[in-house]
């Protein structure tokens, strides 16, 4: 028997001390001190592997909320001075996992383009729509973040197919919110047929929930789209301060 079989491979010792120090820095309620050094630790290895570790500091909340976010800031900061070597890291625990993205994609947003940032959210988006999550959290983070980053709405165009592909889905999904931020996202951006249209059928699905709805009336109407083909169904459903005019465009009164 070798000394590598008593004390076990090198990376298997690596991958034993990752394990380590990704329970440290995610205890809850212990001294922060033993997070702090974890994630100085997990830099100073700075391997993918450690800085995919390193991510997991995101999905959990500590005790004191202050230092939670300060310790979270000193995460984030390790994986932006790792630079490129960060990326495919970041890019798998976005994919992987269902809590802290929205520092996930703060981290992207310092070490790739907007372009690529864009891209990221809409594939996250099409793999979400495609399955069942008990959790809303991840959806509505990306929702927010393709009509609210700045980084993204300074691209020309945001809108288009692939926006819809990434976002349409989404209005069919079981909760309310999620349905709500997949509405608001597509007034971001150049408007399309399709959506026009999607965001019709949920207004007509969504008839009975007035919460829906009028998020529903106010993304068409921020789009200037016209219910043509369906005005006497939508103007059944409207009340003040909605009316259509005489193109068939949703409007509201008073602005």
């Amino acid at each position: 028997m070798g000394i590598l079989d008593l004390f076990g491979s090198s990376a298997s010792r690596d991958q034993a001390t990752l394990r380590k120090l990704g329970q440290k820095i995610t205890q809850k309620y212990g001294p922060a001190e033993n997070r702090q050094k974890g994630i100085e630790q997990l830099g100073e290895i700075g391997t993918q592997a450690a800085l995919k570790t390193l991510c997991l500091r995101f999905t959990v909340r500590a005790e004191v909320g202050i230092t939670d976010d300060e310790e979270k800031e000193q995460a984030r900061a390790v994986l932006v001075a790792a630079g490129p070597t960060a990326l495919p890291a970041v890019r798998e625990f976005l994919a992987e996992q269902e809590s802290g993205v929205a520092w996930g994609l703060r981290v992207l947003a310092s070490l790739a383009p907007p372009e690529e940032l864009l891209g990221t959210v809409h594939t996250l988006l099409v793999e979400l729509g495609r399955q069942y999550t008990r959790d809303p959290e991840k959806k509505l983070v990306l929702l927010s973040w393709l009509r609210e980053h700045p980084d993204l709405a300074s691209l020309t165009p945001v809108g288009g197919p692939m926006r819809d592909a990434a976002v349409l889905p989404l209005l069919e999904d079981f909760v309310d919110d999620v349905r709500i931020g997949a509405a608001r996202a597509l007034t971001v951006g150049t408007p399309t047929e399709a959506a026009r249209d999607a965001l019709i059928a949920l207004l007509l699905r969504d008839r009975e929930n007035a919460r829906v709805r009028g998020e529903v009336l106010q993304a068409l109407h921020d789009l200037s789209a016209d219910v043509k083909g369906h005005r006497n169904e939508v103007e059944a459903l409207l009340v003040e301060p909605w009316y259509l005019d005489r193109e068939g465009r949703v409007k509201r009164r008073g602005t």
